[in-house]
Parts: structure tokens; C-alpha cells; sequence
């Protein structure tokens, strides 16, 4: 281990994060949830989503900016969608995700939609959360611009994280990627360090390859897989667009980026129970419900998500036990 590295117990990290946090303006119980946050990423093995993240809160854009309580907008039996009052998305998000598994738990189902937040962390904290409730969970997260589509060299979407948390008998079960070919949360971090970055993750202005991360800060970060990863991303910033415009009430415009395609948090979730119909007839009624959404009508089943929300986060409740047989 380097020399200028200091090494700290759980507790000490703690008490660290909460304090810097309450230096900058959160109160008690805000600094305990962003600050177990970081503290959880550190402890996977995480150093750039750890305690340094902390470090990138004031320096966003949109840290000096007024904040609000975290708010309903509207709300069904098995939805929800809320505005995070344009607090950092690592207190939205925790409890919008709060919301998904009080409604899973209860109705079976559950959709829940926020907006109006930024940076929320990683995604692996929110699903694994829902698969301790004994839940599953599909989370994603639409945010600035930063990569560039395939071939591109201009950003154009965010690092728009897709995450998957499910319960087993040995403990959660949780894979969350970026679909970008790097983290933007690293990028920063190694930038701050001057340290490079890997061979073929980033461009620079001109869209020429480089390792520099000040340099690719001013270019694009690519996207992981080619056009594959490019397609993953895009979908994942659609349902920001979506969310944005059922926030606003705006029909969702040519031009994305006048309905917040450039700087959006969000997630959702929907729990399914046992589905008990033919595969077929299941197949009909996600195109039924797809059509109707893409149309913008209200469903009236309890069972179908509303047509006003986007599906960004899944939860699944586990069946209980199987029928005598």
C-alpha cells in the first residue's frame, strides 16, 4: 500500500463522511444516508464511488442551487412519481426505492418515477436494498451528457447505468453496469489523482483517443460494447425523456433535449406477482401496454402499469409458497 494512503476503520469513515456532510449544509439524517452510500461502495471495493465522492457533491452544478423536500407529484395503488427537489440523487433515490418496496411489498406491483435530482450513486445500493426486502429489482438511470454514440465524437447521452437485484438463499444477488465504456464518477476521480485513463474509453475534443482525463472531461467517454452499448443507453435516456415530460405534463417534443435530456436522475420499479397466463398472452399484454403507453392512455387494471410512468425499475415479489398438490 502507497505511503500517503490512510487506512480507516468503518466507524472512523463514518464519522468522517457525516461530518463533511454536515459541513456543507445537510442535516443529521441526510449525512447518515449519503454517507453509509459512500461507505457501502468503499467497502466493495469501489474508491472512486467511496469517500472521495463526497468530493464531487459541492463541486456539481447544481449543489449551489435551491433545494426542496422531496416531493409526490401524483400517485396510484401501485405508483408513484416523485420531484427530488434538486437534491443530490443519493437522498432521492434512497427514498424513492423506499417507496418501491413499501408498494411491492403490499399491492405486488409497484412504479416509481423520480425527477428533478442528479448523481445518484451507484445503482447496485438501491437493488440491493429491494432484494433484502425479498424483492427483485431492474433499476436505470438517465444523466448528463457525457458519451458519445458509436462513431460519434460529440456527447450526446449519459453514462445511464442499467441495475438488477434479486434475492437468493445465499444472500443478494446484484449486477449493475454503466453503458458507457468508463464511469464518469472515475473519470473524475482520476482526474483529481492525474492519473490516465485505460486505452480506448475516451475522446477528446477533436474526437481523437486519449488517456488524459482532462482532456476526454472536454471530448466524450465512449460508449461499452459498440453500438449495442450506444442502443442500451439511448433506451435508458428515452424513459428520462418520458419522466420528464410526465413530470411537466409536456407532450415529449422532436427536439429531446427541451424536457431535460441533458441532466436527469430518475428511476422506477414495477413488482410483478406469479404470472399465472400463458406466455403468449403475457407477450400480448406487455404489447398492449407498450402500444397504450407510446400512446399516452391510462390503464385501468390494478395489475398493468400506468401509462403516465415509465417502467425504469423492476420489483418482483417472490411467490410465496407453491399449492398443495
Amino acid at each position: 500500500m502507497s505511503s500517503d494512503r490512510i487506512r480507516l476503520s468503518v466507524a472512523a469513515a463514518r464519522e468522517h463522511s457525516e461530518r463533511a456532510l454536515r459541513g456543507i449544509g445537510y442535516d443529521e439524517e441526510e449525512a447518515r444516508i449519503i454517507g453509509d452510500h459512500v461507505i457501502d461502495a468503499a467497502l466493495c471495493g469501489y474508491e472512486y464511488s467511496g469517500l472521495a465522492k463526497i468530493l464531487n457533491i459541492p463541486g456539481h452544478r447544481r449543489f449551489k442551487r435551491p433545494r426542496s423536500r422531496f416531493k409526490l407529484l401524483r400517485e396510484t395503488e401501485v405508483s408513484a412519481l416523485f420531484d427530488g427537489g434538486n437534491n443530490v440523487g443519493m437522498l432521492a433515490m434512497y427514498h424513492a426505492t423506499r417507496a418501491a418496496i413499501e408498494k411491492a411489498a403490499s399491492r405486488g406491483i409497484a412504479v416509481i418515477g423520480v425527477t428533478n435530482s442528479w448523481m445518484s450513486g451507484r445503482s447496485a445500493y438501491y437493488v440491493e436494498m429491494i432484494a433484502k426486502a425479498d424483492l427483485v429489482g431492474i433499476h436505470t438511470a438517465a444523466s448528463a451528457r457525457s458519451v458519445a454514440p458509436f462513431g460519434g465524437a460529440r456527447p450526446a447521452l449519459g453514462t445511464n447505468p442499467i441495475a438488477f437485484g434479486m434475492p437468493s438463499s445465499h444472500g443478494p444477488i446484484v449486477f449493475d453496469m454503466g453503458t458507457s465504456a468508463f464511469m464518469g464518477t472515475d473519470l473524475a476521480y482520476r482526474e483529481r489523482l492525474g492519473q490516465l485513463l485505460p486505452e480506448g474509453v475516451a475522446v477528446d475534443a477533436e474526437g481523437q483517443p486519449t488517456r488524459d482525463p482532462g482532456l476526454a472531461r472536454l471530448g466524450a467517454l465512449l460508449p461499452f460494447g459498440g453500438y449495442k452499448g450506444f442502443g442500451l443507453a439511448f433506451i435508458v435516456q428515452a424513459f428520462g425523456v418520458l419522466d420528464a415530460a410526465a413530470r411537466t405534463g409536456l407532450a415529449v417534443p422532436a427536439d429531446l433535449s427541451v424536457i431535460g435530456f441533458d441532466d436527469i436522475e430518475l428511476a422506477a420499479a414495477i413488482g410483478l406477482t406469479t404470472v399465472r397466463q400463458p406466455l403468449r398472452e403475457s407477450g400480448r399484454l406487455g404489447a398492449r401496454l407498450l402500444l397504450r403507453l407510446l400512446d399516452g392512455e391510462e390503464t385501468s387494471s390494478s395489475h398493468e402499469a400506468p401509462a403516465s410512468l415509465p417502467a425504469l425499475e423492476i420489483v418482483v415479489r417472490r411467490t410465496v409458497a407453491p399449492p398443495a398438490t
